[in-house]
């Protein structure tokens, strides 16, 4: 006789749970601070530079990129932070 597969020990997370929007949220900081970075060492100089202006919401447009590059799908960090989340409240829990 085939023994049954055991199940799951817990159900994945519905996508709009709180720990799933804590996970997205926290890939959207994160890609926000990576922007930030990587817009830290573009050349601002020349007759494209926006001034003052520009080093004031440079931080601004970073956490706005980030936020709409993780709604976009990010690159893969919300589901590994939302496994850890769950692993996490099942360790609490029991």
């Amino acid at each position: 006789m085939i023994a049954p597969i055991p199940a799951s020990p817990a159900a994945p997370a519905a996508p709009d749970s709180k720990a799933a929007q804590t996970a997205k949220s926290f890939e959207a900081v994160f890609l926000g601070q990576m922007t930030q970075m990587m817009m830290a060492t573009v050349e601002t100089d020349g007759a494209f530079s926006g001034g003052h202006g520009e080093e004031m919401f440079r931080g601004v447009l970073a956490e706005k990129l980030g936020t709409a590059i993780a709604a976009a799908g990010g690159v893969g960090l919300a589901p590994a932070v939302l496994r850890q989340i769950i692993a996490l409240q099942e360790g609490s829990a029991a």
